[in-house]
């Protein structure tokens, strides 16, 4: 239904298959003074209002939050509201607020190569891949409307594909009664604001579930939901024909109200634009992307939190000529602010230490101020070969203890 729709409607929409440079400059480069002055005015009526879908060809999850962050800072929606669409390649993205070491498998993702990201926006920890869809749409903030957008999401899905959905409590779009196949988070500034969401189209569940596996730490996780993708409700949703149904839906809904103008609205509207995420096009992109894409942005935007983990010390590495009651631990606790080990506390057992291993307070003071990475396993082993000033291997006391350290960091 939704691919019907775009040819029935193409003649009237203005579909723009590419936008050129000089295009670009102009229609999407907005001036400071413009932004500034647009405070100063009062906002336009609903039928002054026209409205933009813009696709980005980029599928690079930091091109895109930078692209989504410049239009944010830049550009002016107050007669001009806009819907982004874009995809990206297989990546974990977390809320502003955010601990990635919480919310996802951050070893996996470095093994496997999948991008992760902190976005500007608050909300929860999601997955994308290019089975997954997402929206941001873009208003004054005055005119910021999140249940708008949500409701324009489910009619889209009931008039393109005749799924039904509903959003509850928490914003989330859900089908057959308990499935979610959206998320939501925003942005409100002084003068603009977005609202984005994520759609699971056909994205790879299992991958999905992988990639967000969670780590035990005294922070709070996000809550699990189970999920759907939409082609299991209905196999004619696909990423296009939905980004298809999603552009004509918002089209043809008038800029402040959930009514529906039909194709006579839809055919006062900009229409659809592909964009190219460019420095070119988007002076500065390169800038915002760089710090997005950025360690200190990534991970040392984290909020400070500790680690707890017990080992139990195996009988080999115990004096042989002890016999002890209670089993044989070793303690890790560690705390970690902006994503640097700030504290160490290594409790080690009574038979360990009986057997040879001291772990002097000098080798652990190595991991202070190291990144929360296997950086802090490398600083561990060097200290401990330091200290003994002889050999180039550590001893199977000081490989156990330099594995335990291993798992606090880089499993989940």
């Amino acid at each position: 239904m939704a691919q019907a729709m775009m040819k029935k409607m193409a003649g009237s929409a203005c579909v723009v298959i590419g936008i050129t440079r000089r295009t670009s400059s102009r229609s999407l480069v907005s001036a400071n003074k413009t932004l500034a002055a647009k405070k100063e005015k009062e906002l336009p009526a609903e039928r002054e209002v026209t409205k933009s879908v813009f696709m980005s060809q980029s599928t690079d999850i930091y091109t895109n939050l930078a692209l989504e962050d410049w239009m944010y800072r830049n550009m002016d929606f107050s007669k001009h509201h806009v819907m982004m669409v874009w995809r990206n390649e297989p990546c974990v993205v977390v809320g502003r607020h955010q601990n990635p070491w919480l919310e996802a498998n951050v070893p996996l993702l470095a093994e496997k190569e999948i991008a992760l990201a902190r976005r500007n926006s608050g909300g929860g920890t999601v997955y994308h891949d290019r089975g997954n869809l997402n929206v941001t749409f873009f208003t004054p903030r005055e005119r910021y409307d999140r249940k708008y957008n949500l409701e324009l999401i489910k009619r889209a899905l009931f008039r393109g594909f005749g799924v039904n959905a509903i959003i509850n409590k928490r914003q989330d779009i859900i089908v057959r009664d308990k499935y979610k196949v959206s998320g939501t988070a925003a942005k409100l500034g002084h003068l603009s604001a977005y609202h984005h969401c994520t759609l699971l189209v056909d994205a790879n569940k299992s991958d999905l579930s992988k990639a967000l596996a969670k780590r035990e730490t005294n922070a709070t996780a996000s809550m699990p939901s189970p999920v759907a993708n939409l082609s299991e409700v209905n196999n004619r949703v696909t990423v296009d024909a939905l980004q298809t149904a999603l552009g004509y839906e918002y089209m043809r809904t008038p800029a402040l109200s959930l009514g529906d103008g039909g194709q006579n609205l839809i055919s006062q509207q900009r229409g659809f634009q592909f964009v190219n995420p460019s420095e070119d096009w988007f002076p500065g992109l390169s800038e915002i992307r760089n710090e997005l894409q950025s360690w200190d942005w990534c991970f040392g935007r984290t909020p400070v939190f500790t680690v707890s983990r017990t080992f139990p010390v195996p009988e080999e590495l115990l004096a042989p000529s002890k016999v002890y009651s209670a089993t044989q631990e070793l303690s890790i606790n560690m705390k970690v602010e902006k994503g640097l080990i700030s504290d160490v506390t290594l409790n080690i057992a009574p038979g360990l230490i009986e057997s040879g291993f001291h772990g002097e307070a000098s080798v652990i003071t190595h991991l202070i101020g190291k990144r929360f990475t296997s950086e802090a396993l490398a600083a561990l082993q060097d200290a401990m070969l330091t200290r003994r000033d002889s050999g180039t291997k550590l001893d199977d006391r000081e490989q156990f203890v330099a594995k335990c350290f291993d798992q606090v960091v880089n499993t989940v």
